[in-house]
């Protein structure tokens, strides 16, 4: 099958240096609205050649490995164009807006999907082989795509050698408001809230591991991140209040030097590596 990426940063320059390894891929196309995007693709190997709208269309298999709002643009712009063989996938890490956005002619072409994976990085650059193996892809709502198009999907991501899971949009986004698009708010902030100091060079010059670490998601692309914030508000603003609840705990509990709370706070948290296993 011809596979065509839209995309072409880390996510889709990721997935077109692996779709090359699978036998059943004929050739992988490629197209960014950044023309130096689709030099450094070719250029890297992330993709056999850049096409045009047109020829993006006739392949087998679209990938849209772009900003959320721009996935919801896409897709429209797609009514009255595709075949009924073709399958769509979209990568975005919200899925609710996105699903809703589909136009009902073209429902069934459409999988909706979110691979848990990535890096703080972004552009071509940052492409790298093995970058979907052994993590999870969340699909949601299979039962409104077309049964060709499940079975690409699954075909798919289960050759990149991806964990599948199932469910509703709905429950994708408040899940994911939790565990990725919260900790990109909470890095952000943690990186202002430095910034904004007078003697911010002074702070910073003895950063180690644990500012590394936390602040490290705030190298991510804020094109892409306003977006999921955007469209996933109302999810991401309970998240962000139930992490402000457990934060002026904390802050309570030192404030008035009740070490046995605070270490009791610290332990519960550590539990959750127990069920990470990391």
């Amino acid at each position: 099958m011809t596979i065509g990426i839209v995309g072409l940063g880390l996510m889709g320059g990721s997935l077109g240096l692996d779709l090359h390894k699978l036998p059943f891929i004929k050739r992988v196309v490629g197209s960014d609205h950044n023309p130096e995007h689709c030099q450094s693709a070719l250029k890297l190997g992330l993709v056999d050649a850049i096409v045009d709208e047109d020829t993006l269309l006739r392949c087998d298999v679209i990938f849209l490995a772009i900003p959320v709002d721009a996935i919801v643009k896409a897709i429209r712009a797609m009514e009255g164009k595709l075949r009924p063989e073709t399958t769509v996938i979209d990568l975005g890490s919200t899925k609710a807006k996105i699903a809703a956005s589909i136009p009902p002619s073209i429902r069934k072409n459409v999988v909706t999907a979110h691979p848990m994976t990535g890096t703080e990085h972004f552009g071509p650059e940052a492409a790298v082989s093995g970058l979907y193996k052994d993590k999870v892809v969340v699909l949601c709502d299979m039962e409104d795509s077309g049964q060709l198009q499940q079975e690409t999907a699954v075909r798919l991501f289960s050759g990149l050698f991806m964990r599948l899971h199932y469910m509703r949009a709905n429950e994708h986004d408040r899940h994911a408001a939790f565990i990725s698009h919260m900790p990109h708010a909470i890095s952000y902030s943690l990186a202002n809230t430095v910034m904004h100091q007078e003697d911010k060079y002074s702070i910073l010059a003895l950063a180690a591991g644990g500012f590394r670490s936390m602040s490290r998601l705030a190298k991510s692309s804020p094109v892409m991140w306003e977006d999921v914030f955007r469209q996933n508000k109302d999810h991401l603003l309970e998240a962000i209040s139930l992490f402000e609840d457990e934060l002026a705990a904390m802050k309570k509990a030192i404030k008035r030097e009740k070490w046995d709370e605070v270490h009791e706070r610290l332990a519960a948290g550590q539990k959750l590596h127990d069920i990470l296993k990391d």
